[in-house]
């Protein structure tokens, strides 16, 4: 339905846009400048916006946010014509309207396709969810010392202060500290390289 802005196939259903609050407008920005920060300093290294991905025949969900390898950089996803195919390593939705659909149907989803990190913000619960996939399974972490630390991207670090806060500042410096690290140096090391 290409007069559409967004619509979202899930297990062989579509899924019509909702609204969009100015709250999720805002964490979704300010995440997404969270993870463009991380990639900046971490080359084979790709962020995304609302793009669609084709993750199976009946499914083509748009997340808000994602992270990726770049597939020559040894990624585990492909761009074939326009778009992505496969899962990014990491997927990240903002959850506000949308919370029924991204918690229930697109959990399971993206586990089934490969995504190895899925970050789900409620926005209007103030809480993030952080699942990371161990054993073929998502399991949920908990954030240590105050931060969430990605276990796919060493050096991706999150202060959920500062994400709820929308304060860029902080979350730049959680990011400066993460890829300031021996193992980010190592990670970026091994990217740096065309596979």
């Amino acid at each position: 339905m290409p007069d559409l802005k967004r619509a979202e196939l899930l297990g062989g259903v579509v899924h019509m846009p909702s609204p969009v609050s100015n709250a999720h407008s805002d964490i979704q920005s300010v995440a997404n400048a969270w993870l463009a920060f991380y990639a900046a300093r971490t080359p084979g290294c790709r962020t995304g916006l609302e793009g669609t991905w084709i993750m199976g025949e009946d499914d083509t969900p748009q997340p808000d946010a994602t992270l990726r390898i770049l597939p020559e950089r040894g990624g585990q996803s492909r761009v074939v014509g326009l778009y992505a195919q496969g899962a990014p390593e990491l997927a990240l939705e903002v959850a506000w309207s949308s919370q029924n659909r991204d918690l229930r149907r697109k959990t399971p989803l993206y586990e089934k396709a490969g995504v190895q990190e899925y970050i789900t913000i409620l926005v209007g619960q103030k809480k993030i969810i952080w699942r990371v996939r161990i054993g073929g399974k998502f399991e949920i972490v908990q954030p240590a010392g105050g931060l969430y630390r990605s276990r796919v991207f060493p050096g991706l670090w999150l202060d959920p202060s500062a994400l709820f806060d929308l304060d860029l500042a902080a979350l730049h410096t959680a990011v400066e500290k993460g890829t300031s690290t021996a193992g980010h140096a190592s990670f970026a090391a091994r990217l740096a390289t065309p596979s």
